[in-house]
C-alpha cells in the first residue's frame, strides 16, 4: 500500500481518434438502396423461379399418376390470377370407390416424390370425392355421379361470371 502506482498508456492510447467518417450523402445512400433492393428482388426471383420449377415438376408427376392409375376425364384448370389457394387445379374421375381411393394414394406418393413435404388429403374414407392438396396444385378425384353433381369444372371455367364485389341480393338483382 505504500509504493506508488504508476500508469503505463500505450502508443494508441495516446494517439489522436480515427477520423471520423462523413455521412454519405443521398445519392449515396441511395445508391446503397438501390443495390440492396436489386439483391432482394434478383433473390426473389430465383426463387421464384425455383417454385415455378417445382410446380412444373410436381405437375408432370401428378399427370403421369392419374394417367397411370387410369383416371378418366382428367382436365387441368389454371386458377392463376382467380384465387391464392392455388395456382392448378385438376379434376379426375374413378370408375368406382375402389378406383378413386387407388387413384389418389398415386397421386399422394407422386406428390410425395416430387418433393410435397405432406400433401394434404381429404375424403379418402368414403372415395366417393378425395381431395388432394399440394399447396400450389390440387387434385379433385370423384366418382362419375358425385363429380356430375358437383360440377367444379363449371364453377372454375374462365367463362364463369365475374364474382360480385358489393355482394347482397340487390347486387344480383342488378345482373338479371
Amino acid at each position: 500500500s505504500g509504493t506508488p502506482r504508476t500508469t503505463v498508456r500505450s502508443e494508441a492510447a495516446t494517439s489522436p481518434l480515427p477520423k471520423a467518417r462523413a455521412p454519405k450523402g443521398k445519392k449515396a445512400v441511395v445508391a446503397d438502396r438501390g443495390a440492396k433492393d436489386m439483391a432482394k428482388d434478383l433473390a426473389q426471383d430465383e426463387a421464384n423461379a425455383a417454385q415455378d420449377k417445382l410446380v412444373a415438376k410436381l405437375t408432370a408427376d401428378i399427370l403421369t399418376a392419374l394417367d397411370d392409375s387410369k383416371a378418366e376425364e382428367i382436365i387441368s384448370i389454371d386458377l392463376a390470377g382467380k384465387t391464392a389457394i392455388a395456382d392448378t387445379m385438376f379434376i379426375a374421375t374413378g370408375r368406382s370407390n375402389t378406383h378413386v381411393g387407388s387413384i389418389a394414394d398415386r397421386v399422394l406418393k407422386a406428390c410425395k416424390a416430387a418433393g410435397v413435404a405432406s400433401p394434404r388429403i381429404e375424403g379418402l374414407p368414403h372415395c366417393d370425392w378425395v381431395l388432394v392438396d399440394a399447396g400450389d396444385v390440387i387434385v379433385h378425384v370423384f366418382r362419375p355421379e358425385v363429380r356430375q353433381f358437383y360440377n367444379l369444372e363449371k364453377m372454375w371455367s374462365s367463362d364463369r361470371p365475374i364474382e360480385l364485389q358489393s355482394g347482397g341480393l340487390d347486387a344480383e338483382r342488378r345482373l338479371i
